[in-house]
């Protein structure tokens, strides 16, 4: 899991016959300074961008986030929203795992070294190289649980902890 500088992204798109693009390198350059801990779709990701003024559409943006998640730049998470997020793809110790609520969405990173080692000695036994290891667990936050998930939660319920963490 290499950590990525838009020279080291050109040098691996031209080896692999592909072109280094100026839309390329803005994703890059916004996953880079994208503060810890945040995820984003494609949608979120076109906003911004949008937002500084750079004219990307959206479906390349979907081609760019995809083709940087198969060279292992970015990770491709499943979150609880129904959608893709990505997130820079951060070498040890900034690896790290994700615990998700579905019922709010609240979505908290943990880091267990466990997790990686054991994932590194599989890929090794078989031959082949990591380019990212990520675990997922999907919960029930306490606050929905006190609320009665699932049957007693009102519909139009929202997660205090999921708001607080808009803000």
């Amino acid at each position: 899991m290499p950590n990525y500088t838009a020279s080291s992204l050109k040098a691996e798109l031209n080896a692999r016959g592909w072109r280094m693009t100026p839309q390329r390198e803005k994703i890059l350059y916004l996953f880079q300074n994208l503060p810890r801990g945040n995820h984003l779709s494609a949608e979120e990701l076109h906003d911004l961008l949008e937002g500084q003024g750079e004219g990307i559409s959206l479906s390349t943006i979907y081609r760019s986030v995809k083709l940087m998640s198969r060279m292992g730049i970015l990770r491709e998470l499943e979150l609880a929203e129904g959608h893709k997020h990505y997130e820079l793809n951060q070498p040890y110790p900034h690896h790290h795992h994700h615990i998700v609520c579905v019922q709010c969405n609240k979505t908290i990173e943990f880091n267990n070294d466990s997790i990686l080692k054991q994932s590194l000695k599989q890929t090794e036994k078989e031959g082949f190289q990591l380019i990212d290891c990520q675990l997922t667990i999907t919960t029930i936050c306490p606050e929905a649980l006190r609320m009665g998930w699932p049957s007693a939660l009102p519909s139009n319920w929202s997660c205090t902890r999921a708001i607080a963490d808009k803000k």
